[in-house]
């Protein structure tokens, strides 16, 4: 097998006599079980990373793989450990972890120092290796099963479209996909952490793939037993039938399957209808699966389970469940609005497994050369994410332009749309630091090429000289793509680092009339080279900033079968696609972050990626969620989406603020429609949530999405979104301050409630509500017209409003208001946050003073970071932090004295200290309520607040 070589005992030292099952070395144990069964683990690798950092790799035969780990970083440093034998057990112990191995079935259980149990194996040990072969590589079908504890809650995964938050007892298909990022790390309340070291297509919860409705016995509109009825109207304009038919199944979730649908059916203004009854042959709960796109509505016995919206190229997922008797009959109607050319529609299902079964952590992957997974354990989900840090590496601190308003949309067709979107806004006083050239900017016959077409961007280098003396940057969108016969493409192409079945299939892509290309193997080491290579002659010469990765899935056909993905980027340099089919986004990152770093290494790199994997954060990447659509429910479900994206140990995520692609009703919206004021709102109250996600971004299709093109001055959307662009800078030293403490104490921006109130089990399964940062509490407004929304306080001290200061009680479910213009914001008693002045990019008035916010009532602390803002010496040490500790007992602020220095700092800041408390609120922002005013230089300072 492929990069499989015998380990060599030598290396190991023999501890026991030739009759024991296990053998130490260095960095771990060997065992081989006893009682190891077919398709179970016959060697199993325990090596201590470090004392909370635990390696377990699980091999189907007596040797184990020497294959480099994509995701994990090489660490060679020895880790101290003792090994004792009691009885059937082994107990390898660090100094903080504690691992017993059963000798007879390799069953492995994790716990802390003192013996407290965090984790175990399922009986037996849950593994199963199951031998496999693609393309004359063999490998194995791997799954391992943990046993969960009644009361945890399981966040990470990714980020996934279901509207999920607390993965517990739920199932989610690992694959990368425009609108869904799998990264196969989780986190516990319980303070551990597993990731999982595989890149083929996976699986969380469940291991077996979801079955097609033929599974139940099925009847149609007439009773009669086989099928449900389909009924095709080709016209809703007079509700014409084109046919009726029975079908046994609801598959059209591909290119592949919706061949499948009646000939000569047309679906530009069609409706079709599944009705009928399912008989299941078991009982207990069955879990369905929605495969959608355009207008789609489920019932199950006249109770609505989804009702939905997405663009007809782009579909999305609804899950539910339903508790089932065998032999009874269940009312099923599932009405599809297509939205027009090629739709996709599925419905699956999962048939019932044991609750306790249900409930196991299990991770199955397709191909694998053996089980690779990682332990880890914190005092709190904080330190469990920094422990995946230092396996998979660091997260920079972004360059601070990046953490300012990003604008953009699809797309500036020309060099003066560009430079005038850019000019508008510093017209009207809006702040900016980035302004986003999207694809197509190249001629329409050369994707690849990097180059501007010349009509429409005549002078490509005095449009960024431009940009850049506007105050701003310039993101460009660059993709993995190259057209047939372009310069580039034949670079690739001569060396064998292009990928072919897409050229033997002659697929063609959207662009009219359809041009032929294929994409790069990014897995190849010398292909990403000349990657970056080929984007630095092109563009970062000519003073490009940033990189925006598009379609780096890869999309090489959108909606093609998982399989058929599979054979377009097949062979990768590695091996078969089936093995690396996840892993193409870190691969491509890592080729553009090596390639800048080389050319510039002090210029901070910075990625938007379309998809991203475990181990992407030490590449300066971005990731943001897809192609999403403008409706409600896509806007809610970006909520848990970038909760459980950010709890994957990827600090930073964003979205299209509006959604990409839009319903036609938006389009074709006038002034004074009842489809305008939808939209306005829609984007009103999804630009308040952006405000509060590590990236601040707008993009999207038509309509224009500048707020001046959303709505006039006068309008509560406009003067709303100019209220949030600039609170988000005016709170630029606390978000600046959130970045610098990802790199330097691995922290995560956007965070679960469970990270801050882990012994509130009322916050683990809210999704619509999480931390920006220590001290803000964000609660977007998701629901059209709604002027309140419930908000639940946790129970750790009380909150103050942050518009008004008006205090609430912790522990507490509260119906606040929620008005047009303002989304429900709540500042967590013991906060202290610094906010600067008004500006209109970062970088503008650095010496102003800076208004400290101190949340009375409970002690509180907060270290001011700074550094110069778009190089790399902060990794050198050159940064400096400003400590602000306030004592409730004494009511005193202690200013520490300053640490550290870089080129730049500003000496000497002037701080107005401002005190909100119980019984004397103070609206945030408020020219009152100052009450101190200090000059600091450096030294300490005590001040007497109350």
């Amino acid at each position: 097998m492929k990069n499989i070589l015998t380990v060599i005992l030598i290396t190991f030292i023999s501890i026991s006599c030739s009759k024991r099952n296990w053998e130490a070395g260095s960095n771990g144990i060997i065992l081989y079980p006893s009682g190891a069964k077919t398709n179970a683990a016959k060697a199993i690798l325990v090596s201590p990373v470090d004392e909370e950092i635990i390696k377990v790799s699980a091999s189907a035969t007596k040797t184990f793989s020497t294959e480099k780990s994509l995701i994990v970083l090489p660490d060679t440093k020895p880790v101290e450990f003792e090994v004792k034998e009691e009885k059937d057990k082994l107990i390898v112990s660090t100094s903080k972890t504690k691992i017993e191995i059963s000798k007879t079935t390799g069953e492995i259980q994790f716990s802390d120092e003192n013996g407290n149990l965090l984790l175990e194996e399922k009986q037996g040990g849950g593994k199963s290796l199951k031998e496999m072969e693609v393309d004359g590589v063999e490998g194995y079908i791997v799954q391992q099963v943990f046993e969960s504890s009644e009361d945890e809650a399981i966040y990470g995964l990714g980020q996934h479209q279901a509207d999920e938050i607390n993965y517990k007892g739920k199932n989610e298909e690992l694959f990368q996909y425009n609108t869904k990022v799998s990264v196969p790390f989780i986190v516990s309340t319980k303070n551990y952490g597993l990731l999982w070291d595989n890149y083929s297509f996976s699986r969380f919860g469940d291991p077996r793939p979801y079955g097609q409705i033929d599974q139940f016995k099925l009847f149609n509109a007439n009773g009669n037993e086989g099928s449900l009825t389909a009924t095709y109207i080709d016209n809703t304009n007079n509700d014409h039938i084109f046919t009726t038919r029975d079908e046994s199944t609801i598959d059209y979730e591909n290119l592949e399957t919706i061949e499948k649908f009646p000939e000569g059916f047309h679906f530009n203004h069609a409706k079709i209808t599944w009705e009928g009854e399912l008989q299941p042959e078991e009982s207990g709960i069955f879990r369905f699966l929605l495969y959608y796109a355009g207008y789609t509505k489920i019932w199950i016995d006249g109770q609505l389970m989804a009702d939905k919206w997405r663009t007809a190229w782009n579909p999305s997922v609804a899950k539910f469940q339903w508790d089932m008797k065998a032999g009874k009959r269940y009312k099923l109607k599932l009405e599809w609005i297509p939205d027009g050319g090629v739709s996709y529609i599925g419905l699956k299902a999962l048939s019932p497994v044991p609750a306790n079964q249900q409930d196991d952590i299990s991770f199955f992957s397709e191909m694998g050369d053996q089980i690779d997974y990682y332990f880890m354990k914190g005092n709190s989900i904080d330190e469990v994410i920094s422990k995946y840090r230092k396996l998979t590496g660091k997260a920079q601190v972004m360059p601070k332009w990046a953490m300012g308003f990003w604008q953009s949309r699809e797309r500036y067709k020309t060099q003066d749309e560009l430079i005038n979107t850019l000019k508008e806004f510093r017209k009207r006083h809006i702040p900016i630091d980035n302004i986003v050239q999207d694809w197509s900017y190249w001629p329409v016959d050369k994707w690849g090429s990097h180059e501007f077409e010349k009509a429409r961007f005549p002078d490509p280098v005095g449009m960024i000289k431009t940009i850049h003396d506007n105050n701003a940057k310039i993101l460009i969108s660059v993709w993995p793509k190259f057209y047939i016969g372009t310069e580039h493409y034949n670079e690739f192409e001569k060396k064998g680092w292009i990928y072919k079945q897409a050229v033997k299939d002659s697929i063609r892509d959207w662009i009219y009339p359809g041009y032929p290309g294929s994409f790069y193997d990014a897995y190849n080491e010398e292909a990403r080279k000349l990657f970056w290579e080929q984007i630095d002659e092109h563009l970062y010469e000519k003073g490009i900033d940033a990189w925006w990765l598009d379609a780096t899935e890869p999309d090489i056909l959108s909606n093609a079968s998982i399989e058929y993905r599979k054979q377009l980027m097949n062979p990768t340099a590695l091996g078969p696609s089936t093995k690396y089919f996840n892993a193409f986004a870190l691969m491509n990152a890592k080729g553009i972050y090596e390639g800048q770093r080389e050319k510039n290494p002090n210029d901070r790199v910075f990625i938007l990626t379309r998809s991203g994997f475990a181990g992407m954060q030490r590449y300066g990447t971005t990731t943001w969620s897809g192609d999403i659509g403008t409706c409600w429910e896509d806007f809610k479900a970006q909520i848990p989406a970038g909760i459980n994206f950010s709890m994957s140990g990827l600090p930073y995520w964003t979205m299209d603020i509006g959604g990409f692609s839009v319903q036609k009703k938006f389009e074709q919206a006038t002034e004074g429609s009842k489809e305008m004021d939808e939209w306005r709102e829609l984007n009103t109250r999804w630009y308040q949530f952006g405000a509060f996600v590590p990236l601040f971004r707008v993009h999207g299709q038509f309509p224009y999405r500048e707020i001046w093109n959303l709505a006039p001055e006068s309008h509560p959307a406009y003067k709303s979104m100019l209220y949030y662009n600039k609170l988000r800078y005016r709170l630029m030293p606390y978000i600046y301050s959130l970045t610098g403490a990802v790199y330097h104490n691995d922290y995560t921006i956007m965070r679960g409630l469970a990270m801050d109130f882990p012994f509130d089990k009322r916050v683990q399964n809210i999704g619509d509500e999480y931390m920006f940062g220590p001290s803000l509490l964000v609660c977007p407004v998701y629901e059209y017209k709604a002027r309140k929304r419930d908000v639940y306080f946790p129970n750790n001290g009380g909150w103050f409003n942050l518009y008004t200061g008006e205090y609430y009680a912790g522990g507490q479910k509260v119906n606040t208001e929620a008005p047009y213009e303002r989304m429900p914001l709540f500042v967590r008693e013991g906060s202290i946050i610094p906010v600067g002045p008004e500006i209109e990019y970062t970088s503008q008035k650095k010496d102003a003073p800076i208004d400290i916010y101190v949340y009375a009532g409970q002690d509180a602390s907060f270290n001011l970071y700074e550094d110069e803002g778009t190089n790399y010496d902060y990794e050198k040490g050159e940064f400096s932090t400003i400590s602000f500790n306030y004592s409730e007992k004494e009511k005193v602020l202690t200013i520490l004295s300053r640490e550290g220095k870089f080129d730049g700092m500003i000496p000497t800041r002037v701080f107005r200290i401002k005190v909100i408390t119980r019984n004397k609120p103070l609206p945030f922002l408020s020219e009152d309520g100052v009450a101190k005013t200090v000059t600091y230089e450096g030294k300490e300072i005590k001040i007497q607040l109350l």
